[in-house]
């Protein structure tokens, strides 16, 4: 098994997180992906990572079916500016490549923000590995990083 899933797995045991990891095949797209996990395209969350000015990071947890709005996440994180960072910023500040990351068993000790339409959902995520994806309580996994839970996202463009 490749070791991104071991560090998910340890890291979900640590936080008392039940998650179920499933093998999965390459998806074109978020709809094909949510059809080979026989969900809607909104139970697939997005962890993205993004930059502050600081060179710190944190993690927007957002459906798939929704981007996210960056005038809301820098009212609610309060700062200026926000943005995505390069691929290899992003796999140098969590471990987990870009289609990959997820808040569970990253490097960094990261905020999570969550969008408010995750809560009281099943939700799917990446698992660390291409190919796999981890299935989570999003209430849990809000508890268990202390996440924000904000209107952060924005209808997908």
């Amino acid at each position: 098994m490749p070791e991104p899933l071991d560090r998910v797995r340890d890291a979900a045991s640590a936080l008392g997180l039940e998650i179920e990891v499933r093998e999965r095949p390459a998806a074109n797209s978020l709809t094909e992906a949510a059809k080979l996990l026989g969900i809607d395209p909104a139970g697939i969350v997005k962890t993205l990572v993004v930059k502050r000015s600081d060179d710190t990071f944190l993690f927007a947890l957002v459906p798939g079916d929704r981007a996210i709005s960056w005038p809301k996440l820098r009212a609610v994180v309060g700062v200026n500016k926000l943005r995505l960072p390069e691929a290899d910023v992003a796999l140098a500040a969590t471990g987990y490549e870009r289609g990959t990351i997820v808040p569970i068993g990253a490097d960094g000790d990261w905020p999570v923000f969550a969008d408010e339409s995750i809560v009281g959902r099943r939700i799917a995520m990446g698992a660390g590995a291409h190919g796999y994806s981890l299935f989570v309580d999003a209430d849990a996994l809000i508890a268990a990083f202390g996440a924000t839970v904000a209107d952060i996202s924005q209808d997908a463009a």
